[in-house]
């Protein structure tokens, strides 16, 4: 049974300027213990999924379409009802922690707001599990950290408080936006171990969102690539990596630097995403594909499923698969 199921979601916003469209009919599921990662580019609508999912979006945004966790809909619940869901059953880590701690309170207070609000413990018994879960994520010496302030940590450790907050109320669903951004690849290496450890023991689901590739090597059992709001391919991620479909698919792993190539040249995709405002007729990728044809200019592909379940939107087939990818 899947515990997240997404059908036709779509997200738009009203602008002076005209209405956007973030999230254009976006579908996908997930099991309890798998992670799924959205990849692709700024402003392709990874952040949106996840606000719309979490009921965050701004005032000027409209959802449509259907959200069902665990076999209940959550689009459209009041405030009252999202509250009951949100950090008990669905939890989410934003891409800064520093903005997303309070500055002028001590980290303890803030870990044990959460338990005394949804769980309903005293304040000792939340500074305990506070402390347990402070330790459950590797941060030293919990106990006197619970009375520091958030500028007195590294972004690491802030990182990995807002990872305890998330899973203090044990959610059945994490969403991470980006989590490892602003960090040192070794701080991002111990992160995404983390990760994959407290997914083994809690059983927890995740969507991983984010730009980087290596990130979803590490973690994902499938993974879903975005485009200017749409899914251009989903599979496992086995399949993206050594057999990608889309060439845009292609692009992002094409792009990824290699270490056992010397003096390479970087590949890049040409180009910039659409303007969400005024998207061309077609494929919103057209410009940028080395593949398109004048059909890919005429009308948009659809979604397809082929092979064993996998998903793309293109019109076309490549002759071969990625040899030698950067998995």
């Amino acid at each position: 049974m899947n515990l997240l199921e997404v059908d036709n979601l779509r997200v738009r916003f009203t602008t002076p300027d005209g209405e956007v469209t973030a999230v254009n009919n976006m579908t996908f599921s997930l099991k309890a213990g798998e992670t799924l990662g959205l990849v692709g580019e700024s402003g392709s609508g990874k952040s949106q999924t996840a606000f719309a999912l979490m009921g965050l979006l701004a005032k000027n945004g409209i959802i449509e379409g259907s959200a069902r966790f665990e076999g209940r809909e959550i689009l459209g619940l009041s405030e009252a009802e999202l509250n009951k869901v949100r950090a008990e059953q669905i939890a989410m880590i934003f891409q800064d922690p520093m903005t997303s701690l309070n500055p002028y309170m001590k980290i303890g207070p803030q870990l044990m707001e959460v338990l005394q609000l949804h769980k309903g413990m005293s304040k000792k018994e939340a500074f305990e599990e506070s402390v347990r879960m402070l330790d459950a994520v590797k941060i030293p010496e919990a106990r006197k950290r619970m009375q520091m302030y958030p500028h007195e940590f590294s972004g690491g450790m802030r990182q990995r408080v807002m990872i305890a907050m998330a899973l203090l109320c044990r959610p059945k669903l994490l969403i991470a936006d980006e989590p490892t951004t602003a960090l040192d690849v070794t701080v991002q290496a111990q992160i995404m171990d983390l990760l994959n450890e407290l997914k083994s023991e809690f059983n927890t689901a995740i969507i991983m969102i984010t730009h980087d590739l290596g990130v979803i090597a590490g973690i994902c059992n499938k993974v879903l690539v975005m485009y200017a709001g749409r899914t251009m391919e989903y599979g496992t991620t086995d399949e993206l990596f050594y057999d990608p479909h889309h060439p845009y698919s292609r692009g992002l792993l094409e792009a990824i630097p290699r270490l056992d190539t010397q003096g390479e040249v970087l590949t890049t995709i040409p180009g910039n995403p659409p303007n969400l405002l005024s998207l061309p007729t077609g494929c919103p990728f057209q410009d940028r594909c080395l593949n398109a044809k004048s059909r890919c200019y005429q009308e948009a592909p659809p979604l397809e499923t082929f092979g064993t379940g996998r998903q793309k939107a293109c019109f076309w087939t490549p002759d071969s698969p990625l040899a030698g990818s950067a998995a």
